[in-house]
């Protein structure tokens, strides 16, 4: 059986959902998923990759610092001694990093932000954003290694997997360490991970009423508030919280969408929310086609009511 080869970032004993996702769609593929990680932390995050969909777990060692360019190295040895036709990791920033190295050692076409991953015969296929997500194109790979990153927030992470056999090689080591990273404290949830999102548009006219947003994701105690790119140009919030197709991906249980009138860079990054809410007193506004449920009404009025339903049912 064919191998794909998986990179699996984890974080304080987890493996990240991104990863996790990723996982998911190399395992719809049939093939073989074999999954390595790395660092401080990875030995007690190997054990937990079987049910993930990992056929086999290869943990690096000696590797507690992390290498951009020894990760890389890694991973082209693993994929040469498994024999992996494909190489995918999250797209996330560490994950495109190591695309474009892995690609390059490898003398093979990188595809990076991919939304559809699939086995043709014997020729991968993915399907991937062009032109600021305008369109999307669907490539096939004639490269001797698929080497692709997988958009967060798009692949379902498999829930119910086996087991997987978990081995250990040394790092081929590099020569650059990440001894540190100067992370910003923010407790804030961040949209990426929320189970709710609520987003707000130019429709609240200016940044001091972003509050309305602000109150509506406080009722409900475990939503995250996002904002359009408008929003975030006009220098209203910060760019860590944008969704779209230049901010992040996300993919809530309720997504909610205040005064945004739908243009398809926004839809691109929310389009796979389970529900979808939108709030907007234009009723010919583009969000309503895409919508679940739509509220034609001004935002000032409708959005304070539902925050105080939502605290009603709550308390």
């Amino acid at each position: 059986m064919s191998t794909i080869l998986v990179f699996v970032e984890h974080k304080a004993g987890a493996a990240r959902r991104a990863s996790l996702e990723t996982l998911g769609a190399a395992h719809a593929t049939g093939l073989k998923v074999v999954a390595f990680v790395t660092g401080a932390g990875a030995a007690d995050v190997a054990p937990k990759l079987g049910a993930a969909g990992a056929a086999e777990v290869v943990v690096v060692t000696g590797a507690d610092s992390y290498s951009p360019d020894g990760c890389a190295a890694d991973a082209v040895a693993l994929i040469q001694s498994t024999g992996a036709k494909a190489f995918v990791c999250a797209n996330t920033s560490a994950g495109k990093d190591l695309l474009a190295r892995v690609a390059g050692a490898l003398d093979c076409v990188p595809f990076a932000d991919c939304v559809e991953l699939k086995l043709q015969g014997a020729a991968f296929v993915v399907r991937r954003p062009v032109l600021a997500g305008k369109a999307t194109i669907t490539v096939q790979s004639n490269s001797p290694v698929l080497c692709a990153t997988l958009r967060p927030n798009t692949f379902a992470a498999v829930t119910a997997g086996g087991s997987a056999a978990v081995r250990s090689v040394a790092t081929k080591g590099g020569k650059v360490l990440v001894t540190s990273v100067a992370a910003k404290a923010d407790a804030k949830l961040d949209v990426k991970e929320a189970p709710i999102v609520v987003s707000g548009g130019r429709g609240l006219r200016e940044a001091p009423h972003f509050k309305l947003v602000e109150d509506l994701a406080a009722a409900f105690g475990n939503a995250a508030v996002g904002a359009s790119r408008a929003v975030v140009d006009a220098g209203w919030r910060p760019h860590s919280e944008q969704v779209g197709q230049t901010g992040k991906t996300v993919s809530p249980q309720l997504y909610f969408a205040v005064g945004i009138s739908g243009a398809i860079q926004h839809l691109a990054g929310m389009r796979t929310s389970k529900v979808f809410v939108a709030i907007n007193k234009d009723a010919a506004a583009p969000i309503f086609k895409v919508a679940d449920y739509g509220i034609v009404g001004d935002a000032f009025e409708v959005v304070p009511a539902l925050t105080e339903a939502i605290k009603k049912a709550r308390s």
